[in-house]
């Protein structure tokens, strides 16, 4: 990377002509015009110093490349359309404040930014000074409801079969080996062999049909691997080889596909793993060597991917300050017989957190991260809004406590009694804290009550004597155990009240219309899906694809605040009804 330095400007004033111009062409403005316009002061250069030296050529503004890259998101183009949009695009020239026959700058200048960003940790900066400035103009505050959906993300890279991966792992080895120590490699394989069988990629249409031929192609890959790894881990062989990323992929692929053992003969043999050999669990199994955060994940029995998750978060509401005043200029407008415009005084919509993750953790594991950076950024909100695969009973209840309730589904109770809907499940039974005992529909109380750990976490198991339900009359109603007794599985006192609540309270009719405002996050998700393309990674590496959401959840931000500046809902004339009305919704 070259040495650049910064020389904090942020963005230059608009120059007379181009303000001239650009007026003039359009009268009403357009959405990059009203950017540079309320929200210039976002997109400074002081947040990005981090990413740059002190010394060296300086460097174009970070400040300009920022806002150029959420335009780019905003319309989700290329880095040589946006690059181009620059050059001959007025609104553009107008927003970053350039010269009529400003040139611009290379494309490439794009990619070397994203790099310098997600290098420094700085991929959420843009998002989080446009939120810190929502914030301050009172679009956004703590309090009132935010919902929050995921959706599956599609890695840059093509799939491949565990055979195309053992493969496609020797070959991109070589090829940076190639580039970085070709003398090395030369000295340590036969290349111009290894150069007919790794010469093209390594592709799944091009491998023998037979399965014979391809346990022998499987075992000779695994040879490569190992000779490589081999050759890289030598005692005489420079430290800086092995720390080749690829190299070192490469050798977690082979330890992950394969295994190697001696025969009877004291020989080393290698084979690829079977089932019985087992696998490494999902979030550490490599899916390609080019992309090493890439993972598969399955999602019910229809949607099986490689990639990761991102999940959106945003306001849904009025603001609860502004909820008396709103409510009384609706009054007053009802009253006037004047009809608001299409968004008029409502609050538009704002994203106020997107969290990515590999494609294997589940989303339950991300209801607390998210709390924390909402609670963190100062928009944390009193009621969250979400579906249920992010509760348990222990974040409801610790949620609580930091002052934002749940507004989910929670699982409801598994027993064989509650699934048939016949016998008495949990609800039936009259639990004594105090004295630590459980009395029966029958009226008759438990014998034995144990405080256990299950999959890490505390319960208590309750059971009821053989005697004491043998000659029960509702012993059939209760139970069919083999020993003709009840067994219980409770969780400790506050979170068993707490799911107890929210199971009775979800099945009412006020909890499922209040429940209702959650979907509209689904609109979010698709708008994120139609504008930004936010479904399918443009990069590599986890550290680049969180930079991807966070510029494609500002550059929708944009969109919704351009909505709620010019009064009007968001229109695309190529759309359905269908979808200008989701997006309405949304906005």
């Amino acid at each position: 990377m070259s040495v650049l330095s910064l020389q904090p400007k942020g963005l230059p004033p608009v120059p007379e002509q181009t303000v001239r111009t650009a007026r003039a062409a359009f009268p009403k403005g357009s959405l990059p015009m009203r950017v540079r316009d309320h929200l210039a002061s976002v997109f400074v250069d002081e947040p990005f110093a981090e990413a740059f030296g002190v010394r060296g050529a300086p460097g174009y503004s970070p400040g300009v490349l920022a806002l150029v890259t959420v335009l780019q998101f905003a319309e989700d183009l290329t880095d040589r359309q946006a690059a181009d949009a620059v050059r001959d695009r007025l609104s553009w020239k107008y927003a970053i404040g350039a010269e009529l026959a400003d040139a611009g700058f290379d494309h490439t200048v794009l990619p070397r930014f994203r790099v310098r960003l997600a290098g420094q940790g700085l991929e959420r900066m843009v998002f989080d000074r446009l939120l810190e400035h929502c914030r301050e103009a009172g679009l956004v505050a703590a309090g009132g409801k935010q919902r929050t959906d995921s959706t599956h993300v599609i890695s840059a890279v093509r799939d491949l079969n565990r055979l195309e991966l053992a493969g496609e792992s020797v070959r991109a080895a070589l090829e940076a080996l190639a580039v970085a120590a070709p003398s090395w490699l030369a000295g340590r394989i036969d290349v111009v062999e290894f150069a007919e069988r790794y010469g093209p990629r390594v592709d799944g249409w091009r491998m023998p049909s037979s399965q014979t031929k391809r346990e022998r192609l499987a075992q000779v890959f695994g040879q490569d691997a190992l000779a490589l790894c081999r050759a890289a881990w030598a005692a005489g062989t420079p430290v800086w080889i092995r720390e080749i990323e690829a190299v070192g992929l490469l050798r977690q692929v082979l330890v992950q596909t394969y295994i190697i053992r001696s025969d009877a003969r004291g020989r080393q043999v290698i084979r690829k793993r079977d089932a019985d050999d087992g696998v490494p669990p999902g979030h550490l199994r490599l899916a390609s060597p080019y992309d090493a955060d890439a993972r598969w994940a399955a999602k019910g029995e229809d949607l099986f991917w490689m990639g990761y998750k991102v999940h959106l978060t945003e306001t849904c509401g009025t603001l609860p300050e502004a909820e008396a005043e709103a409510e009384a200029e609706a009054e007053a407008e009802a009253e006037a017989g004047a009809g608001a415009g299409a968004g008029a005084g409502m609050m538009p919509n704002l994203i106020t957190d997107v969290h990515t993750t590999d494609a294997t953790v589940p989303d339950v594991k991300a209801t607390t991260p998210i709390q924390h950076k909402l609670a963190g950024r100062g928009v944390k909100p009193a009621e969250h809004y979400l579906d249920s695969g992010y509760p348990s009973a222990e974040l409801i209840t610790d949620a609580l406590k930091q002052g934002i309730r749940m507004v989910t589904p929670v699982l409801l109770d598994r027993s064989a009694q509650a699934k048939a809907a016949e016998g008495f499940d949990k609800n039936a039974f009259i639990i004594d804290w105090t004295t630590r005992q459980v009395r029966c529909p029958a009226g008759r109380t438990s014998s034995h009550w144990n405080p256990v750990k299950q999959h890490g976490k505390d319960a208590i198991v309750i059971t009821f004597s053989v005697l004491t339900c043998r000659d029960c009359p509702f012993q059939q109603q209760c139970t069919t155990s083999e020993r003709g007794r009840r067994m219980l599985t409770l969780r400790p006192e506050e979170l068993h009240e707490t799911l107890a609540r929210a199971r009775a309270e979800q099945k009412t009719d006020t909890w499922k219309n209040k429940y209702a405002i959650r979907a509209g996050v689904e609109g979010t998700i698709n708008q994120a899906l139609d504008i930004t393309g936010i479904r399918r990674a443009r990069y590599r590496g986890l550290p680049k694809v969180r930079l991807q959401h966070a510029f494609s959840a500002t550059a929708l931000n944009v969109i919704r605040l351009d909505a709620y500046w010019t009064d009007s809902p968001q229109r695309h004339t190529r759309s359905s009804r269908l979808e200008r009305l989701a997006y309405h919704l949304t906005a």
